[in-house]
């Protein structure tokens, strides 16, 4: 049995990095992907499926569950061996309708949690993607910023004391 490897030093949860890699350009997602495919034997636990998920809520007032549409959903689960022997397997589920982009995520997921050879190159992906997420929130709030209304200013005026 393997030991298991020293704690990543990675400031990101596992469950955000689906989310990290899809804010990469999807081209150097696969790249890397395809790179490691190269240097470890990676099988498909589940064939890479796409297709639309029903979007489930609750209604607040009643508690009632309601679909209110579909999404798009890809997932993908892969088993990922080194050339030392070491097994771990990877998963990806992407609101997204891309297989082979669920399958590379998935497959970077199992080289990163067992930070087999090439970890180095994904954890590089990973804080490229948190950059520019970071990037997009920053653009978000200065728009948001920017069409701020200071409501406190109406009524102050003149023309509101002449009706009286």
């Amino acid at each position: 049995m393997r030991p298991s490897p020293p704690p990543l030093d990675v400031t990101y949860a596992r469950a955000q990095w689906p989310r990290l890699f899809l804010a990469c350009p999807a081209e150097s997602v696969r790249a890397l992907a395809r790179s490691l495919c190269e240097q470890h034997q990676v099988q498909d636990i589940q064939l890479p499926q796409s297709g639309l998920a029903l979007l489930k809520l609750r209604d607040s007032a009643q508690g009632d569950a309601y679909y209110p549409g579909e999404v798009p959903l890809a997932i993908a689960h892969v088993r990922v061996t080194s050339s030392d022997g070491a097994c771990v397997e990877g998963a990806a589920q992407l609101l997204d309708d891309r297989t082979s982009l669920a399958r590379a995520i998935a497959v970077l997921d199992a080289v990163l949690a067992a930070q087999l050879s090439g970890h180095a190159e994904a954890q590089a992906l990973l804080t490229t993607g948190a950059a520019l997420l970071a990037e997009q929130t920053a653009q978000r709030r200065a728009l948001m910023a920017s069409t701020r209304v200071d409501f406190a200013l109406l009524g102050t005026t003149e023309e509101e004391n002449d009706d009286e």
